[in-house]
């Protein structure tokens, strides 16, 4: 059985093309998209839509995707918000992708194709 799809997503990432080719695709798709090119944007925009979930760069300027999850997990109402955060940066040490998944997360590498981003959007399934 599939969890039914989620309906608003969140995208954080400092890339305008990035995050525009992302909404795009999802959008056509029939999601509500929410984007950020800051993550202090991005968490002002959860703490008022509350997405279902979020789709979050790594790398970006005063906040990083773990310091934005972290940040993000002291909101209760946003404690459990599927996140996944989507990278270029292959060489992610163990401790940080420890620390991203100790707070519910996990990582997936750029460049993601539509059928990845669907599926991340839809969330998990179960059998």
């Amino acid at each position: 059985m599939t969890l039914p799809a989620r309906q608003a997503i969140l995208i954080v990432d400092d890339d305008a093309g990035v995050t525009d080719t992302f909404s795009r695709l999802l959008q056509l798709e029939g999601y509500t998209v929410y984007t950020a090119l800051n993550p202090k944007g991005g968490l002002a925009i959860a703490a008022d839509k509350y997405p279902d979930a979020t789709i979050l760069d790594l790398r970006m300027p005063i906040l990083n995707g773990l310091q934005f999850m972290q940040h993000l997990r002291k909101t209760p109402a946003l404690s459990k918000t599927p996140v996944v955060i989507v990278t270029g940066d292959y060489f992610i040490d163990d401790g940080m992708t420890s620390k991203i998944e100790a707070l519910g997360a996990s990582v997936r590498l750029k460049p993601l194709w539509l059928d990845n981003l669907v599926a991340l959007a839809q969330g998990p399934t179960t059998a």
